[in-house]
């Protein structure tokens, strides 16, 4: 039933709260009721979230490096599947990079708001810093630190740096067998189960958050039309880069490596494809992409059981492109400078954060918030995008189920494992 859709509650939470700060208007009293309310709704929402910030930043990463440390153990195979999900992602940040260069319509309309006093102290770098050495000793002075402190503090950059270290220790000190692996992955399952919850509350957190946007625009400078615009504009910015990806470079990548036509290729992964636009889950859509793997292309299961379920978990080209856009897209709304420097930052953490997010809808939204915190952009921003994420949410989880899919054709390509020809193309090898 529509009423029950999530997509469906957020746009309708999304308008009535707009709506409402429209109709009324005038600023309203800090101690009135509905303005209390409001604040109410907004922060306990908001506290939920940043509840969950450190310890899902800092399990979901280790359990990323344990799930490439088991690939790395199979040397060949690993090393080819992980340099291929590097290549991808890493062509995605660079679309999202040039996008940012020499597009960005957002900026032909003035910052909507301006909130540079929110900016938190322990950011990773300053916004308008362009000096290489002091951003390195600014990271190093954060990412060096203890990991108890680091998750204290909210200290972004250090639970990264604790995070990597201590995945890798594990993988090179530990056994595979050991019942240290199993641990991480069951918190990150109850990590995972909790951020579910808070999901399902958030219509009510998208009310009161754009309602208090709003009612800031309309007492501000009068720039609510223009956000609108800006936000249409960044949207379909997002898309129009993801399909790029998707529609050519992923395919051009298909095709040099296996011989393979694009027009081919779409017609033999239409269904998994489908599949993972329908659900915005990756991990949903694992069983169809094996199926499709080893019937349509002939792939050895070994590959296609190997490489897929990792790819569901750090193989996320489209959601790493749309979290360093919306990283760019919303220090601009909230009139926060961020020098080249700061920007190509914003690149490499949306990589970082891509690693070991969960294959389930809008889960962009865990690593954007590490996104955005690293260069102080306010955790309240990501309701903007909470307005356009579900749809946009359905596109890129499409090109990251085609990346996988693409994955294990050149894996089988440059590991020597046979690709059979499918018993339906009438050929045998």
């Amino acid at each position: 039933m529509i009423f029950k859709n999530l997509t469906f509650q957020v746009l309708i939470a999304a308008i009535l709260g707009i709506g409402l700060a429209t109709t009324i208007g005038a600023p309203l009293a800090a101690d009135s009721l509905l303005a209390e309310t409001m604040t109410l709704l907004k922060t306990s929402f908001l506290s939920a979230l940043r509840m969950l910030i450190a310890p899902m930043i800092f399990f979901s990463l280790i359990g990323g490096i344990i799930s490439i440390g088991d690939v790395l153990r199979l040397k060949k195979l690993g090393s080819v599947t992980v340099m291929y999900y590097l290549l991808t992602t890493f062509l995605a940040i660079m679309l999202a990079l040039f996008a940012v260069f020499f597009v960005h319509p957002w900026t032909n309309y003035p910052p909507s708001i301006e909130i540079v006093n929110a900016i938190p102290v322990d950011r990773m770098i300053d916004p308008g810093s362009e000096s290489i050495v002091l951003v390195i000793q600014q990271m190093l002075n954060l990412a060096l630190t203890n990991p108890v402190s680091a998750l204290v503090e909210m200290n972004i950059l250090g639970i990264v740096a604790n995070a990597f270290l201590i995945g890798i220790a594990m993988v090179v000190a530990l056994p595979a067998s050991s019942a240290l692996f199993d641990v991480v992955n069951h918190i990150n399952e109850v990590i995972f189960k909790i951020l579910g919850w808070v999901i399902k509350f958030l219509p009510i957190g998208i009310f009161a958050i754009l309602f208090d946007f709003t009612m800031r625009l309309s007492t501000g400078d009068g720039h609510s039309a223009d956000f609108l615009t800006q936000l249409f504009q960044f949207a379909l910015l997002v898309v129009v880069i993801t399909l790029i990806h998707g529609l050519v470079v992923l395919p051009l990548i298909a095709w040099l490596a296996t011989g393979r036509s694009p027009i081919k290729l779409f017609r033999q992964i239409a269904r998994p494809m489908i599949v993972a636009f329908s659900t915005s889950s990756s991990a949903a859509t694992l069983p169809v992409s094996m199926k499709t793997c080893e019937e349509e292309f002939g792939v050895n299961k070994s590959v296609s059981s190997f490489v897929l379920p990792l790819g569901a978990t750090m193989n996320m080209d489209g959601t790493a492109l749309f979290e360093a856009l919306a990283a760019v897209f919303l220090a601009y709304l909230y009139g926060i400078e961020l020098s080249n420097l700061a920007l190509v930052t914003i690149f490499l953490m949306s990589m970082v954060a891509s690693i070991g997010a969960p294959g389930m809808p809008s889960a962009s939204m865990a690593g954007m918030q590490m996104v955005l915190l690293a260069v102080g952009i306010p955790l309240e921003a990501i309701a903007i995008l909470l307005v356009i994420e579900r749809p946009l949410d359905t596109i890129r989880t499409a090109v990251n189920v085609e990346g996988d899919i693409i994955g294990t054709l050149v894996v089988s390509r440059f590991t020597g494992y046979s690709v059979s020809t499918p018993a339906h193309e009438g050929v045998s090898t």
